[in-house]
């Protein structure tokens, strides 16, 4: 009797380096607010606490810069703030992820989200840290360098005409990074240098839409620090919801297996 040769099963295909992304209209940003504010009324109770506890952190850091007498600190903190407003936004995910599958939200499946995905979430941290320090050392370095004295409109048109440059080509980098990457590794099991390529290479591809979602982020964020953070509590959840389903309408990581 022939021996029979067991069959090898083929070879996987190689994934993509970057998650493949779809075109975007110039609807889509209105969609996602649309569909977030959905979820923000269909889990209104979770949505709000997880508000309250950004306002609180939000009030407490404010505070202690008064305190401290330190205005630039309040400043980079403020500022700081729209770097690291995602990994804020991890729990909240699990709220649209849970509706999307017609699942009942709830605190302990956020929380158990955040424990999956810490590993990757604390390198996007540990990243948007060195980002931080560097935009803040960028800061001291353009005040040394571009001294302004009381009565000189002109310096001070220069200083502030660079320093916003240089705050635009930071918060540019850290938008495209974090538009779609933490949504991604909450959602499916991908490490996070290839959801942040994947995020950049989305952004790059959809410029003009990009454009105007980032100031739609910008827009509603400032009108949450106008009501002395209290429209955190609804602007914050709200835009994590929109967010998600941005990376869902944006990105097709179908290559990925999705996590439990």
């Amino acid at each position: 009797m022939t021996p029979t040769t067991p069959e090898i099963a083929p070879e996987p295909a190689p994934r993509p380096f970057a998650v493949p992304c779809r075109k975007l209209g110039f609807d889509a940003p209105l969609r996602w607010l649309r569909l977030g504010w959905n979820d923000f009324r269909r889990a209104p109770g979770l949505s709000l606490l997880f508000g309250a506890v950004i306002v609180v952190v939000s009030m407490a850091v404010s505070a202690l810069a008064w305190w401290l007498g330190r205005f630039a600190l309040l400043a980079t903190l403020l500022s700081g703030f729209v770097f690291v407003a995602p990994m804020l936004a991890v729990g909240l995910y699990c709220v649209s992820r849970s509706l999307e599958h017609g699942e009942s939200p709830s605190l302990r499946c956020s929380f158990a989200l955040a424990r999956r995905v810490a590993g990757q979430a604390g390198v996007y941290a540990l990243a948007q840290g060195v980002v931080i320090l560097l935009w803040s050392r960028a800061g001291m370095m353009l005040s040394a360098l571009w001294p302004v004295h009381q009565g000189d409109t002109a310096a001070l048109l220069e200083y502030l005409l660079i320093g916003s440059g240089v705050g635009a080509v930071f918060a540019t980098v850290t938008f495209a990074i974090s538009a779609f990457s933490l949504p991604m590794v909450a959602d499916r099991d991908v490490d996070m240098v290839t959801a942040c390529v994947s995020s950049v290479n989305a952004v790059l591809r959809n410029k003009p839409v990009m454009v105007l979602w980032g100031g739609l982020l910008v827009a509603i964020t400032v009108l949450g620090f106008a009501t002395a953070f209290l429209g955190l509590a609804v602007a914050m959840p709200w835009l994590a919801y929109a967010t998600w389903h941005a990376y869902r309408d944006t990105l097709d990581p179908q290559d990925w297996s999705s996590l439990p």
